[in-house]
């Protein structure tokens, strides 16, 4: 056997061996609902996604948990939602908020002026740092 072969099956039986058992029949679905979470509705045929994600980052890194406890991504892909960048607030026991929407607004979100909203409605005492300063 070569040195590559004994070097490969070393490789895949050390890999196989630290795997740990686990039994997933146990594992629970998580409750994303029983915390705030923020929803952002994007266009998939404007090639938004990346959009979308940066500001999904930003709010989760802004927000961490419990305070915000998910931001979850809807591409749409259709005719009638052409254009959609819509930014949602669901709190439980409430209904949804509707934080921004592109056509209204008239262009995307400044984050700044998104996590201003955002704090408004989730930690109205937090400071934002230099995101609450006027530019």
């Amino acid at each position: 056997m070569s040195n590559d072969a004994l070097s490969q099956e070393k490789q895949e039986t050390s890999t196989t061996s630290n795997l740990i058992p686990v039994d997933v029949s146990t594992f629970d679905f998580p409750e994303i609902l029983s915390v705030p979470n923020v929803t952002i509705e994007f266009c998939d045929r404007c090639r938004w996604l990346h959009r979308a994600s940066w500001t999904q980052i930003e709010l989760l890194l802004t927000f961490p948990s419990p305070a915000l406890g998910s931001v979850t991504l809807i591409p749409l892909n259709s005719e009638e939602t052409a254009g959609r960048f819509r930014v949602w607030l669901s709190i439980p026991s409430q209904p949804p908020s509707l934080l921004w929407d592109r056509k209204v607004e008239g262009g995307f979100p400044e984050l700044r002026v998104l996590k201003q909203r955002l704090r408004d409605h989730l930690q109205p005492g937090k400071s934002l740092g230099h995101s609450d300063k006027k530019v």
